[in-house]
């Protein structure tokens, strides 16, 4: 029981946190969505520990679980589209397919330069 009460508050508390940055973008008019700057603040605070991990872990662990079912609305709309998928699926797949690796490829580079540039300033 005090598991669950933990998750659903720190789930709340990303929800709360996300509205308060949707918001707070629409009124500075900024040119970036608020999700991506709640996630940047987030990813600050957590960096200068004003925010500790544990206080976010368990909702973010339980988001990141359940992200799947997210997806699953998309997936189920491309049946409204079969005429295009019967003309361009093969193609369709193939971009996105090769934008995948595309995006592995760069995380796995820029993963590699950061943990080297990590090794070169302790090392």
């Amino acid at each position: 029981m005090r598991y669950l009460t933990k998750l659903m508050l720190q789930i709340m508390f990303f929800i709360g946190f996300s509205w308060l940055m949707n918001r707070l973008a629409e009124w500075l008019h900024l040119p970036v969505p608020g999700s991506i700057l709640g996630m940047i603040l987030l990813f600050m605070l957590l960096q200068a520990k004003i925010i500790p991990r544990k206080c976010v872990e368990s909702g973010s662990d339980w988001l990141i679980a359940t992200m799947l079912l997210f997806f699953i609305p998309p997936a189920v709309g491309i049946i409204g589209y079969r005429q295009l998928m019967m003309n361009a699926g093969v193609q369709i797949a193939l971009v996105i397919a090769l934008g995948t690796i595309i995006v592995m490829l760069c995380s796995g580079l820029v993963a590699q330069q950061v943990a080297k540039r990590k090794e070169g300033s302790h090392g």
